[in-house]
């Protein structure tokens, strides 16, 4: 028997795994919830006659009773989470592969998903092996005198290293996106953050756990993706830089390879130090027995220190600017969603990484509806046009529909689409993206008849930013 499996997630991720389900000639079933009626995901599956048992409503994307009962109803046996959501979350990993009617995670063990979701056992398992991760602290501090002396060494170390201006950072260990985090310069400073943050994380977590950890300025974010078997197959389809992100975080440009010196004259050997990279990812995932597809995140400093940041265990949005680079066998540019279907339902490989080769560079542009001179702000309203150009060099995905007007919920994140460049060059890839921006075409208002506001004037701006230090 075929397996059937449940996608639990939406937009354009939804319809990406749709079809590679399709390419491998496995049934599939959709969720939606109601704000989310007019998304393609769910219009694809809803409007044809032979489809209109695929889509099922769900009270929320995050309620896992209700995902498993369309699963259990439609008679799925197994579950691709997507990202977000319930991608990283090892309790429903656990869950789903060990309840009465045990369905297929589409994703490493919950296992796997656990440990390396824990960025402090990460970092402690790394440095065990000898990975290079951000100095400092891999386990919670509670006592401060010797947090303290941690602090000294930590800036004297980089005085020594002629740093200008050393810094370390405060944090409290069971924080998270940000929230109680303090930066100290001197060590006079010390006492007096590291007692509030301290406080801080006792009232907001119940744990006064703290890290202290040196501050890393002028870097740039690479990520190494890895696919892996429940065989023990282990290869890599190269590095990605996602350098360029909102105020929050959120990467808006990624560009493959990680780095490439036609756009900037490195103080390092960047052929060297992307190898190494690899070579580290690929380490600590043979540690830990990794088995399916997953992502390393590395910050690399100005003068080609790498430093290990965390594990994505997942898809991840950007997977396709390193497929757009990647040929198996010389000729075929992997789906890399179809890839982690194939092998999350025990698939064999089938290739090792001699048959992988890299030609090119890619581009990948994420366009979202938000007021980029705002903090990056949300916009909310109706799409009336959306047009995207037809490229043999590009490929575009996205839930907004083409042909009809589409009311942007405002329970989500206002993503439009992603759209991917690629050409022999990273000169030529920028061209064709500069292009491809030039030739977009949205058009709405929102409710007091303002006109869309878009970030595509700011992906524009920063091509020339790619790769750069």
């Amino acid at each position: 028997m075929k397996d059937k499996v449940l996608i639990a997630n939406r937009g354009e991720i939804a319809i990406r795994i749709m079809e590679a389900c399709k390419e491998l000639g496995l049934d599939y079933i959709v969720v939606y919830t109601p704000e989310d009626v007019d998304s393609q995901h769910v219009r694809l599956n809803l409007d044809s006659k032979s489809n209109r048992n695929k889509a099922w409503r769900v009270s929320s994307y995050t309620d896992p009773n209700d995902i498993l009962a369309v699963a259990d109803h439609t008679k799925c046996t197994a579950i691709h989470p997507g990202y977000g959501f319930f991608s990283e979350d090892y309790r429903f990993a656990r869950r789903v592969t060990v309840r009465d009617r045990p369905l297929t995670f589409i994703g490493p063990k919950w296992e796997v998903i656990k440990d390396l979701g824990d960025k402090i056992n990460t970092k402690r398992v790394a440095n065990r092996l000898g990975i290079p991760t951000i100095p400092g602290t891999d386990g919670p501090i509670y006592n401060e005198m010797e947090a303290e002396a941690i602090a000294q060494h930590l800036l004297e170390e980089q005085k020594e290293r002629q740093i200008k201006n050393p810094s370390i950072l405060v944090k409290a260990a069971a924080g998270g996106g940000g929230m109680g985090i303090e930066e100290v310069h001197q060590i006079e400073q010390f006492r007096r953050v590291y007692r509030h943050i301290q406080n801080y994380a006792k009232r907001q977590f119940g744990d006064g756990g703290v890290l202290i950890e040196q501050c890393l300025r002028d870097y740039n974010h690479l990520e190494v993706q890895l696919v892996c078997s429940r065989h023990g197959e282990r290869v890599h389809f190269g590095t990605r830089n996602c350098t360029i992100q909102s105020t929050g975080r959120q990467k808006r440009l990624e560009a493959a390879p990680g780095f490439d010196s036609t756009c900037f004259a490195y103080e390092f050997n960047a052929a060297e130090v992307l190898d190494k990279v690899v070579e580290y990812s690929l380490k600590l995932a043979s540690h830990v027995r990794y088995d399916n597809v997953g992502t390393w995140e590395w910050i690399v400093t100005a003068d080609g220190q790498p430093y290990l940041l965390e594990v994505n265990t997942r898809i991840q949005v950007e997977n396709d600017v390193s497929a757009r680079i990647s040929y198996l066998h010389g000729k075929d540019q992997p789906n890399l969603i179809r890839e982690q279907i194939r092998l999350g339902l025990g698939d064999r490989m089938g290739y090792v990484q001699k048959d992988i080769h890299f030609r090119g560079s890619s581009i990948e542009l994420r366009i979202i509806a938000e007021d980029t001179h705002r903090g990056f702000a949300p916009w909310i309203g109706t799409i009336n046009r959306f047009a995207v150009p037809q490229h043999q060099w590009a490929a575009t995905y996205t839930h907004v529909p083409f042909d009809r007007p589409y009311v942007i919920p405002s329970e989500y994140d206002p993503n439009l689409a992603l759209s991917i460049v690629w050409g022999d060059s990273m000169d030529e890839a920028k061209e064709r993206a500069s292009r491809f921006l030039n030739e977009v075409v949205i058009e709405g208002e929102n409710a007091a008849g303002e006109p869309i506001l878009t970030n595509i004037p700011y992906l524009k701006n920063n091509l020339a930013r790619l790769l750069t230090f």
